[in-house]
C-alpha cells in the first residue's frame, strides 16, 4: 500500500464478514453520520458505540479491505483495538495496518488519512481503560485470549 488514500477504491464487500458487520458497512455508505453510532447491544455492548470505518490493503492479497471498528479519541488522534472478540490471534486488520502503517479511516462523514502505531507502557494501560468505559466487553476479550490485545492509535498524516 502506499500513502496515497483509497478513496478511490470501492472496498471489497468482505463475505466472510459475519452478517451484522456486513449490514453495518452498508449502513454506513448510505448514512455515515447516523452509521458512526452502532447499536452494539446485539453483540454484549452499549447502544450508542462510536465506529469508525478502517480501510488497509490485504498485506497478501493486495485487495482493499475496510472493516468497522470501535474508537475512542485521545489527543487529536484515534483509538481503536486489535481485539477480535479475544480470539487467541490478532485480527486481518492488525496484520495489514502493521504491513503497512499508512491506512485510511472514515468516522462518520470525514475522511483522514492516518499512520498506525501500536501503543506500548502507560500509554496502552491508559488508552485501554478509555476503550474499556467505551465498549466493556473488551475486558472480557482480554480475559479470553493469552495475547496482550493490541492498542492501536491512529494519527492524522
Amino acid at each position: 500500500m502506499t500513502t496515497d488514500t483509497h478513496s478511490d477504491s470501492q472496498p471489497d464487500p468482505q463475505p466472510q464478514v459475519p452478517g451484522w458487520i456486513r449490514r453495518h458497512l452498508e449502513e454506513y455508505a448510505r448514512d455515515p453520520e447516523n452509521a458512526r453510532l452502532f447499536d452494539a447491544t446485539q453483540v454484549g455492548g452499549p447502544k450508542d458505540t462510536p465506529t469508525l470505518l478502517l480501510t488497509t490493503r490485504g498485506r497478501r492479497t493486495g485487495r482493499i479491505l475496510t472493516m468497522p471498528l470501535i474508537y475512542g479519541e485521545a489527543g487529536g488522534a484515534y483509538v481503536v483495538i486489535a481485539s477480535k472478540g479475544g480470539a487467541p490471534a490478532h485480527p486481518g486488520w492488525f496484520h495489514n495496518l502493521s504491513a503497512e502503517p499508512n491506512v485510511d479511516i472514515q468516522v462518520g462523514a470525514e475522511k483522514l488519512a492516518v499512520i498506525a502505531r501500536v501503543a506500548e507502557g502507560e500509554e496502552r494501560a491508559r488508552l485501554w481503560g478509555q476503550m474499556a468505559e467505551i465498549y466493556p466487553p473488551y475486558l472480557e476479550y482480554q480475559e479470553k485470549t493469552d495475547r496482550v490485545i493490541p492498542v492501536v492509535v491512529l494519527e492524522p498524516r
